[in-house]
């Protein structure tokens, strides 16, 4: 999804900064402009982050640039994967098909029930920790 993004110009001895007008108080850095995309992915991760919201839909740009306290700098539209942000829209269940050896469901499920988690649970968790997110 498009967000805008406010870069405040950087120069030899100064980074580029960015604000994210709709994640208030999200802020991020690069010494490349090319590695703002990534920053500013990883800054509105960490903002969201357990938080128990509703993602805010984009605001428009238009009316973002004509606010004063944006002079002097440049308006990036940056596409952030909100599949990976940790709020509430994202944590609804979704029901999905997979395939796995029968000896193994049997062996997670007896797992899952030693740990008093359902097997969707115990996937998740196994998959969180594998992916170390």
């Amino acid at each position: 999804m498009l967000y805008p993004v406010y870069v405040h110009p950087g120069d030899t001895s100064h980074a580029y900064g960015v604000e994210v007008p709709d994640f208030p108080g999200c802020f991020s850095a690069a010494d490349d402009l090319q590695d703002l995309p990534r920053m500013v992915q990883e800054a509105v991760e960490v903002w969201c982050d357990g938080e128990d919201m509703d993602l805010p839909a984009p605001s428009g740009l238009d009316a973002l640039a004509a606010k004063p306290d944006y002079a002097g700098g440049v308006w990036m539209l940056i596409d952030l994967d909100v599949s990976r942000l940790d709020v509430r829209s994202n944590q609804k269940p979704m029901r999905i098909n997979i395939s796995m050896p029968a000896g193994l469901v049997h062996d997670i499920d007896r797992a899952a029930r030693a740990s008093g988690a359902t097997r969707s649970g115990f996937l998740a968790q196994a998959a969180r920790r594998a992916m170390a997110v």
